[in-house]
């Protein structure tokens, strides 16, 4: 059984952790106090929707051209970078008479300052830790992430209720500032992991590599596909319960912490390796029971149950990993981080467009059974691919 509090001894990773919890925590008080001044503005499920998830829509582009510097830029300055920007940014989303059109440029813009985070983040992740590190270590990220997002959102709730939703706003800016001065002050000056200049041509012909394989394609289609349609299942929380809305973030926060302990701690490999199918499908089926309108407490508990399912995401990544030569490692997890902030984007705009013509509910009960539509047709694919395999001899790595 995997033991976290070795981790905490490994040079750099506690102020990696710390660091990332800051801007997790930015990230949820922000995103809440954000989509909450955005709807009270417009009245718009789907302009709330992307005001809180819309900096996901580009890191398509961040992917095209950006990600070669997960691998060749320095960790520790691009980490600390990020998180300025992020706090300059969401300063300038505080500023008052800013018009939404503004609001949502800013936010796009965030997208793409954050496009090369995951890659930097979890390719340092793995260097600082020993291969068999990196599932409890990225395990012990996801449950942080889970504990931010709840006492975030809890925060934020109680801040935009007593304070205003721009008050709120600077305070998440406050807490980038602290997530950068933890990374600028605790990590090593590590050199780049690759050699070269970041370029978008690095960036396509990594990219191209990565998707030769049948294995890790469908590998990566998993990640992205099931996990951004029940984002968008979320993405419709504020119109669906405007003054609760930060209690069902808490509550779906909640699960994925239950999911990540459970995935990450107490099962065993060889258990753990054949659970991805079944979590994706228990991700979006509560999502379903939206079409009967349940009131807060039982649209709480779908929630919750229905986030232990993003548990899937470590045994996905753990098959990731063995998939990918370990110089490519960053790339590959930035790849990942990048396709599933895209697809979280793509299914918010989705899920409130949808919203827009239909009702909240509605568009949440369609979102989840195509997602259940979607993780079905993929392991599909996965039992063909393993019986041509087994035909034809191991895919190429």
């Amino acid at each position: 059984m995997p033991r976290y509090r070795p981790l905490f001894r490994t040079p750099e990773f506690t102020p990696l952790f710390l660091s990332s919890a800051a801007h997790t925590a930015a990230s949820t008080v922000g995103g809440l106090a954000l989509g909450t001044l955005v709807y009270r503005a417009t009245d718009s499920p789907l302009l709330s929707a992307m005001s809180m998830f819309g900096p996901s829509l580009v890191q398509v582009l961040g992917a095209t051209l950006l990600l070669s510097g997960s691998d060749r830029l320095p960790p520790r300055a691009t980490l600390a970078g990020i998180s300025l920007g992020f706090a300059a940014t969401t300063g300038v989303l505080a500023a008052p008479g800013l018009p939404v059109y503004g609001v949502l440029a800013v936010v796009l813009l965030q997208g793409l300052i954050a496009s090369l985070g995951g890659g930097v983040r979890w390719g340092l992740l793995n260097e600082i830790l020993t291969k068999d590190g990196y599932l409890p270590g990225r395990s012990l990220f996801n449950i942080l992430h889970g504990l931010m997002q709840i006492a975030g959102y809890a925060a934020g709730g109680v801040l935009v209720a007593a304070l205003s939703a721009r008050r709120t706003l600077l305070l998440a800016a406050l807490l980038y500032a602290v997530a950068a001065a933890v990374a600028r002050l605790g990590l090593t000056a590590r050199p780049p992991r690759a050699a070269g200049r970041p370029s978008a041509a690095a960036t396509r012909r990594t990219n191209a590599v990565l998707w030769s394989s049948r294995p890790r394609r469908l590998t990566y289609l998993g990640l992205w596909l099931p996990n951004g349609l029940v984002v968008g299942c979320e993405a419709l929380f504020v119109p669906y319960a405007p003054g609760a809305a930060g209690t069902l973030f808490a509550c779906a926060a909640l699960g994925m912490l239950v999911g990540d302990v459970t995935i990450g701690r107490l099962v065993p490999p060889a258990v753990r390796t054949g659970l991805a199918t079944p979590l994706l499908l228990l991700l979006a089926a509560p999502y379903a029971l939206f079409a009967l309108q349940p009131a807060l407490p039982l649209a709480g508990a779908c929630a919750a149950l229905a986030s232990v399912g993003f548990g899937a995401s470590l045994v996905q990544q753990e098959r990731l990993m063995k998939l990918t030569p370990p110089e490519l490692s960053g790339h590959a997890l930035g790849l990942h981080s990048s396709g599933m902030l895209t697809m979280q984007g793509v299914g918010a705009a989705l899920a409130g467009t949808a919203a827009q013509l239909t009702s909240p509910a509605t568009a949440m009960t369609a979102m989840a059974l195509t997602s259940i539509a979607v993780t079905l047709t993929l392991h599909s694919a996965g039992r063909v691919g393993e019986r041509l395999t087994a035909r034809t001899g191991p895919a190429e790595r």
